[in-house]
């Protein structure tokens, strides 16, 4: 089986080749590190120190795609090249391949490399010196030190430089996606208050506008038909009033805008008015006390006001209860209307505000139950109860 040798990129190819001219170059005008004479060197003359050439040269084709072993071919060929008369341009291309194995080779590579060029650096300077007591042989550290530890140093330095660049730009995309998540989950947020709000505000209206339309067109008679008139045109009115509201608080860019201009219980007697316009059976009690918090005030109206719609929509016939109560630091919303099996809705319904109002004691931390339950009164009877406990408490609220 064919071993599939590492692909050299391309600039690797280009320094071995540019290493491999300079050091045929060199050869060529009779260049060398060392004299032939020099005891070190075991094989002299011109020749023997092209094969370390060749080799380094193969080396700087693996400096990035085969660190590891680039680096240990390189320092064989530099121990050759050491016995021979030696060329510059290898010791230049063996520094090249020190740099690029901690660069570019594995972790733990890059943190031993240092280390052992630095220990081999100071073996280098005190050794020799201790032996022959002689100055100069600390030219022989300094040459260690500039052939393989200063590389090595370097290529640690600026791999440190680039994860830490890396670093800070992953978390720079990760705060970006974050940033992003917290946009979207705020846009949503703010389009389910609105449809809320949207919904709460012209749904009553609405249903009236739709109910009455209707009997103004069943019935052939002019004063019922007079009255129902009147109920449309003043749901229509308080209808574009409260668009008109709800406009204002989009365009405004006030914070405090939205807390001023929203509905408290103070408007529930206005409220039930409405509904026994529209034709409701409805009867009120209600002690919540002051003091309450602007958006438990805003959530309980609503959560009325929606369940006075429904039933408006889709009660039997019979008396609307609504009751409003305060205790244990808590505001309990109990609505009861008649419920009637099989009677078709006066009006269509979509359930969108069963939704929003267990969305709005959600938010506040509260329970919300909504659904048929048996009647006591009398027995075997059913009503539909809507219900809703929230807390008053501003630690629990959001």
């Amino acid at each position: 089986m064919a071993v599939r040798l590492p692909r050299p990129h391309r600039f690797d190819v280009y320094a071995a080749s540019a290493g491999l001219l300079g050091g045929l170059l060199l050869w060529g005008i009779g260049l060398g590190v060392r004299p032939a004479g020099e005891p070190i060197v075991l094989f002299g003359g011109r020749w023997p120190l092209l094969v370390p050439l060749a080799v380094m040269a193969g080396c700087e084709l693996l400096r990035r795609a085969a660190p590891r072993p680039g680096l240990l071919i390189g320092t064989a060929a530099l121990i050759a090249d050491t016995l021979t008369q030696g060329s510059l341009v290898t010791l230049i291309m063996y520094t090249d391949v020190m740099y690029a194995a901690v660069l570019y080779g594995p972790p733990a590579m890059a943190r031993r490399v240092p280390w052992i060029t630095g220990l081999l650096t100071v073996a280098a300077t005190l050794v020799p010196f201790a032996v022959w007591r002689v100055p100069e042989v600390l030219l022989i550290g300094v040459a260690v030190a500039f052939v393989a530890f200063a590389p090595a140093s370097t290529g640690l330095i600026v791999r440190n430089h680039r994860e830490a660049a890396d670093a800070a730009l992953l978390r720079a995309e990760q705060t970006a996606l974050l940033a992003e998540m917290d946009r979207v989950q705020a846009v949503t947020a703010e389009r389910s208050r609105m449809a809320r709000e949207l919904h709460d505000m012209v749904a009553n209206h609405l249903s009236a506008i739709a109910i009455h339309s209707t009997a103004a067109l069943s019935l052939d008679d002019p004063a019922t038909t007079r009255q129902a008139l009147g109920v449309i045109r003043e749901n229509s009115v308080e209808g574009l009033a409260e668009m008109r509201r709800l406009i204002g608080i989009l365009r405004d860019d006030a914070g405090d805008e939205r807390t001023a201009t929203a509905p408290t219980l103070d408007g529930l007697d206005a409220l039930v008015d409405g509904a026994r316009a529209n034709g409701l059976d409805v009867t009120l009690e209600a002690a919540p006390g002051e003091g309450l918090p602007a958006p438990v005030e805003l959530a309980a109206y609503r959560i009325v006001q929606e369940s006075l719609t429904n039933a408006l929509k889709h009660a039997a016939q019979g008396t609307v209860r609504v009751e409003l109560t305060r205790r244990d630091d808590v505001l309990s919303v109990r609505v009861t209307s008649p419920y009637g099996d099989g009677e078709a809705p006066r009006a269509p319904g979509s359930g969108a505000g069963l939704v929003g109002m267990r969305e709005r004691a959600a938010l506040l931390r509260g329970t919300f139950e909504a659904g048929p339950v048996a009647d006591p009164d009398p027995p075997g009877g059913k009503i539909w109860l809507v219900r809703a406990v929230l807390p008053l408490t501003e630690g629990d609220l959001p």
